[in-house]
């Protein structure tokens, strides 16, 4: 399991974070304070943190260099700030990435996925029922022939990989392709996008096992031992 060092001073905040990294398969570590993140992490190993910029003992700037400075890991701003000044700050701190609060859960769960690959923490290439994605360069195989896929099919796709363990509602998938196309998605559109992606990545399209109906529910990633 992939360590996340979680360092935010609202409790309600770091409980629903600390529920939601668990269930996707994270083992967490929480702090409320510079000076508490600083002692655990004498003692600890982490392969990212998420780091509140306000902290009541300081900043999360200086939290981000010195934690740089004892692990060379990963980092990912939680802040209620968005201005451009603050962003350019937490970058040139050698922050990974920045999100403004409030954050849509999945798609902080997605940056922290990326954020890993790109460190080289996790795979960037993923396999299952002979379709393999290559995250790094955004490349596509179905049983080793290039599948050509659109920006937001490709956006759909990786939806799911991201989510391997989850039941994806209609409304999150629609919440998150309406972002990604910057255009409006309706539910029947959302049935034509599943339907050519299970077109073009499924043995058999009228049977899928890579993307998988739960009635009632949504969707979610089929399994396969093969999978990585």
């Amino acid at each position: 399991m992939k360590r996340i060092f979680l360092i935010e001073d609202d409790r309600k905040i770091a409980k629903n974070l600390i529920r939601l990294l668990r269930t996707e398969g994270f083992t967490v570590s929480h702090s409320a304070t510079r000076s508490d993140a600083l002692a655990v992490l004498e003692e600890k190993k982490f392969d990212l943190a998420l780091i509140d910029i306000s902290l009541p003992d300081g900043n999360g700037f200086a939290v981000c260099t010195e934690m740089k400075e004892r692990q060379d890991i990963p980092v990912i701003f939680l802040t209620a700030s968005a201005d451009e000044a603050s962003v350019v700050t937490g970058l040139n701190m050698g922050a990974d990435d920045y999100v403004t609060k409030p954050f849509r859960p999945r798609e902080l769960i997605a940056r922290i996925k990326a954020a890993l690959r790109k460190s080289g923490s996790s795979p960037a290439t993923f396999q299952i029922y002979g379709l393999r994605v290559n995250t790094a360069n955004g490349i596509v195989h179905k049983h080793n022939e290039e599948v050509p896929l659109s920006a937001l099919e490709y956006r759909l796709l990786l939806i799911f990989i991201n989510n391997p363990k989850s039941i994806i509602t209609r409304n999150i998938l629609l919440d998150e392709l309406w972002d990604a196309a910057g255009e409006f998605v309706n539910d029947n559109t959302l049935s034509v996008y599943i339907k050519r992606l299970r077109e073009k990545i499924e043995d058999d399209p009228a049977n899928p096992q890579i993307i998988l109906t739960v009635r009632g529910l949504g969707y979610r990633l089929g399994e396969d031992d093969a999978a990585e």
